[in-house]
């Protein structure tokens, strides 16, 4: 059972409940895919019904913002915390590593899911990293094929949302992959083109400040985070 969040079903897990969750995934038979939803994913969603249908159909739904789990709290239905899809990631990685299983990474400018692939070879020894490509690309299939050649039991799709979640939908069960994650900028973090947020600012939830901080164009979207917290509190006191 889901914990619905204006519209978003998500399941209520710590982050390393969210990484045996993943694992079991891979594990399994036929395709899966998992999405990790913040509050600009909830946003987009009250307005594109497919985009919602897409968050709602995946297998496995985290809460990848501090305004999600807010919102949950104002609904009056507590999630258990955050599960950021890097770490969750990064928990997936680590046990991947331990277990023989093969990681493609799809998405980012030329070059960046090659240098990621490298660091997270380093960083977990024993990982298989069986391709890589960039997200410019104009036709899916040379690249569901190149999935599909690869023997990837899990990909990386960072396309950024929609696209991201759309295309894992359509591709995803001809991939011959048991996993796919829809993970944004992650590939940019793991190649150290983008720098995270330090811990400080990750432990209190506002890895959203230290961005705009870095990236002050980044006004303009953030300004319309707080319209979550505004929907869940309107639909608390309409009893829906």
């Amino acid at each position: 059972m889901r914990t619905d969040v204006l519209g978003v079903g998500f399941d209520d897990l710590t982050l390393d409940e969210a990484a045996r969750a993943g694992a079991a995934l891979v594990e399994g038979e036929g395709f899966h895919y998992a999405v990790t939803p913040n509050p600009e994913f909830i946003l987009a969603a009250r307005k594109d019904p497919a985009f919602r249908q897409a968050l709602l159909d995946a297998d496995l739904v985290l809460a990848d913002g501090i305004g999600v789990v807010y919102s949950a709290k104002l609904l009056g239905r507590p999630l258990k915390g955050r599960a950021p899809g890097i770490e969750f990631a990064q928990r997936l990685v680590a046990w991947m590593a331990k277990n023989g299983k093969r990681l493609f990474l799809l998405g980012a400018k030329p070059g960046v899911a090659e240098l990621a692939a490298a660091n997270l070879k380093d960083k977990y020894p024993g990982l298989i990293v069986c391709g890589t490509h960039d997200g410019y690309f104009k036709e899916d299939e040379p690249v569901v094929e190149a999935i599909r050649q690869a023997a990837a039991d899990v990909v990386f799709v960072c396309l950024g949302a929609p696209k991201q979640e759309f295309w894992m939908v359509k591709n995803g069960p001809a991939s011959g992959a048991h996993l796919m994650v829809g993970l944004g900028g992650s590939l940019d973090v793991f190649a150290g083109v983008v720098e995270r947020a330090p811990e400080a600012f990750q432990k209190l939830g506002m890895e959203w400040l230290y961005r705009l901080m870095k990236e002050p164009k980044r006004i303009g979207r953030m300004a319309k985070l707080p319209l979550v917290l505004v929907y869940a509190l309107g639909s608390r006191i309409g009893g829906k």
